[in-house]
């Protein structure tokens, strides 16, 4: 398909400041592809338009149903880097019969989002991208799991630099998902929610700093355990100093895999991966939407998919978000680790 003949992708956020990383890497993919800058600010959404170049602004309001949008307005896709309270962008793609990609539920919050699906199963293809910075944990794990014959245990641990944690929207995800409820961890086969001190647990940072983390739910959990039937699957978040700016250079985004399992002989396997994102969390987690969306619009190569209820490692190819991420600026090591530690 022609990017350039679809008419805009909306991002309902695209003004914000990992939204604004969303076009970048929209555009930067297909270069062609119209995009509709929307936010509830309508001079915040003109100056990242113009910024962004061949770009519209659109006002939002996610306390009407048409989102307040002009109804002679035609869409390819909605995007919604918000907490969207009432669903009503979701609303909206289904009434539209749009492609719709959400980014900021935390895996207790989903289930509005599922029911409205499953009333409407027909209507338009649904990614539920919240996961870790959009799959950037999720994807790898997938990827280097392939090495195993059986996954048992996956223990992420996800550094956020202090400096990095993005604009307003953000940091209300973070104290939302934090506070608000307890954290889902997979744990010898059952699943558990927990806090205060059952959700500790020290992580170790990519330069061998050890570090103070708490037990996050984001849906990478919920997806690795689908995806593998490992019987113990937990991420760990730390808000903290990354390594690089430990050397005095500028924050990072730091991501730490650590799979246990059986390798094809039946041996004890450990294998640790780390990804470091030089420029810390938003083009990254902009890099993930912008793959989600060109999937959902048969842009990757493929049709684009069926409606249907997606998350991301049900839709992108793993060593291919790999081979995007080493292009958008992303390093990658795996660090020997004795088997005899399975």
């Amino acid at each position: 398909m022609n990017a350039a003949s679809l008419a805009p992708v909306l991002i309902a956020g695209g003004s914000g400041i990992v939204g604004r990383h969303v076009a970048r890497a929209l555009r930067r993919l297909h270069p062609g592809l119209p995009l509709a800058i929307g936010g509830r600010d309508p001079d915040k959404a003109a100056a990242a338009a113009t910024e962004l170049g061949q770009a519209a602004p659109v006002r939002i309001d996610l306390d009407r149903a048409d989102l307040g949008l002009d109804p002679a307005g035609r869409y390819s896709a909605v995007v919604t880097m918000l907490k969207d309270e009432g669903l009503n962008t979701l609303k909206y793609a289904l009434r539209q019969g749009l492609p719709y990609l959400s980014t900021s539920n935390g895996s207790f919050e989903m289930a509005p989002e599922v029911a409205l699906h499953l009333r409407h199963p027909q209507r338009a293809p649904i990614l539920l991208a919240s996961h870790w910075l959009a799959g950037a944990a999720t994807l790898p794990a997938l990827h280097y799991a392939r090495e195993f014959d059986r996954v048992e245990r996956i223990e992420i641990s996800a550094l956020l630099d202090e400096l990095d944690m993005g604009g307003p929207a953000a940091a209300a995800d973070y104290e939302r998902l934090t506070s608000a409820a307890a954290a889902q961890i997979l744990e010898r086969g059952r699943w558990r929610w927990v806090r205060g001190r059952d959700a500790e647990r020290d992580i170790v940072s990519v330069d061998g700093t050890v570090l103070p983390a708490s037990a996050y739910s984001p849906m990478d959990v919920v997806s690795l355990a689908a995806a593998t039937d490992a019987h113990s699957v937990r991420l760990d978040l730390a808000l903290a100093e990354t390594a690089s700016r430990r050397r005095g250079e500028a924050y990072s985004t730091e991501i730490a895999i650590d799979l246990h399992g059986r390798d094809r002989h039946g041996a004890p396997l450990h294998r640790r991966h780390e990804l470091v994102h030089p420029q810390g969390q938003a083009p990254l987690t902009g890099l993930g939407i912008a793959l989600g969306v060109e999937r959902l619009l048969g842009l990757a190569g493929g049709a684009a998919p069926a409606p249907g209820l997606y998350t991301p490692d049900l839709l992108l190819d793993p060593a291919q978000w790999l081979r995007r991420y080493r292009e958008f600026g992303g390093q990658e090591r795996e660090v020997a680790r004795p088997a005899a530690a399975a």
